[in-house]
């Protein structure tokens, strides 16, 4: 006996080893059986918090999930820029490898840390957990008054590829080059994404977002791809549209769209267009998606560093992030009631932060949301007549 604990002793640094690359050793289903609703029906979530507004937005979603009774717990990793990507990110990664699903602020790329050839921290997360599908929720709230109040468009973005591979360099003084990478690997997995999505929640059409008149190999390449990934599924009709022109259809006639597919510049630009029809940045929440992580976070992916500490900024976004991750991990009646009760807070209260015409704080506006939510979660406590006799008693 003590033979084995003397080599569970000497093993002790392999032992950690082991457990830090647990992921390595179990399969997918384990980890989320590991992860998931277990140990009293509990799920822990990484929270990073990010820059700017992000701790404040995040400060309102755990007020908000303790409202509800919302049964998560959050593992959270503050930002701590440090000289180069990988160190600024390494604890933010090591936690959503662990728990599988995260809430997320943006993380300042600063600029002035980083060396030409490094990724910002953003898109360095995106590309090392291959988070290859950002999902983004665009629909109208009627109350509102935005041009157009009849908008319900889901925008599928390629996440990985294409001219955020940080590949560029100087050939001569005064020329530098970019390359814009695009695969038929990655060009055909996100257009069945793309269309396995709207045949899962009934939606009709597809349309692809390209530029292939002036690129003809690139973007030739994703609107090919695309077409072959349609002819599988004959029950979604199928449209394609030059980017240009999508931009200009997306302000006149944005009732036109159901799923758009674009590519990674693309989906950054027109998913940042769709997001101003339906209130701004303050108002769509979203989600990167990949084969064994995902991680929520605000649509247009902004630190708001200009407002922050002001307590002005529109908690909606993030709140709506917060509930599409509930609904991931199985929590779909909290994330209703969440839901709901955000509605109600702009559209019958008014109260609304100043972003989308109102002259409330973000504090107001979580406060008033936290109330709806204790309202339909208090359950009052009925003693026993006897009980309270013996209690009195002694």
């Amino acid at each position: 006996m003590w033979k084995s604990l003397s080599r569970t002793v000497l093993n002790g640094e392999s032992l950690i080893k082991t457990a830090c690359n647990a992921d390595l050793l179990l399969g997918n289903q384990t980890k989320r059986l590991l992860t998931a609703q277990n140990f009293g029906g509990r799920v822990t979530v990484a929270m990073i918090t990010g820059d700017g507004v992000g701790p404040e937005l995040m400060s309102g979603v755990k007020k908000v999930f303790t409202s509800a009774g919302v049964p998560v717990d959050f593992e959270e990793i503050e930002t701590n820029h440090k000289q180069n990507t990988e160190e600024t990110c390494f604890e933010a990664i090591t936690a959503i490898r662990r728990n599988g699903v995260a809430i997320k602020g943006n993380i300042e790329t600063k600029l002035d840390l980083l060396e030409a050839d490094q990724k910002s921290p953003n898109v360095h997360i995106r590309t090392l957990l291959d988070l290859f599908a950002n999902v983004i929720k665009v629909k109208s709230i009627p109350a509102l008054p935005t041009r157009h109040n009849n908008i319900d468009i889901r925008i599928i973005r390629e996440n990985t590829e294409g001219e955020y591979t940080h590949l560029e360099h100087e050939s001569i003084p005064g020329v530098v080059e970019t390359y814009k990478i695009i695969t038929a690997k990655k060009s055909m997995r996100i257009a069945r994404f793309a269309f396995e999505y709207a045949r899962r929640n009934r939606r009709k059409k597809v349309t692809a977002i390209h530029k292939a008149n002036i690129m003809k190999l690139a973007d030739g390449l994703f609107l090919k791809c695309c077409r072959e990934v349609a002819d599988e599924f004959p029950d979604i009709e199928f449209d394609s549209m030059i980017v240009d022109n999508t931009a200009m259809q997306l302000v006149s006639n944005p009732e036109q769209f159901d799923v758009m597919l674009l590519p990674n510049l693309y989906g950054n630009i027109v998913g940042n267009i769709c997001c101003g029809l339906v209130g701004g940045a303050g108002m769509v929440g979203g989600a990167n998606i990949g084969d064994k992580y995902r991680v929520f976070e605000t649509a247009t992916r902004n630190t708001g560093k200009g407002i922050a500490g002001m307590n002005i900024a529109n908690p909606s976004a993030m709140l709506f992030a917060s509930t599409l991750m509930l609904k991931y991990v199985g929590f779909t009646s909290h994330a209703s009631m969440i839901n709901h009760a955000i509605i109600d807070t702009i559209q019958k209260d008014g109260i609304t932060t100043p972003d989308i015409g109102g002259k409330h704080t973000t504090t107001d506006v979580i406060d008033s949301i936290c109330y709806k939510l204790k309202q339909q979660t208090y359950v009052p406590v009925r003693l026993n007549e006897q009980y309270i006799k013996r209690a009195l008693a002694n």
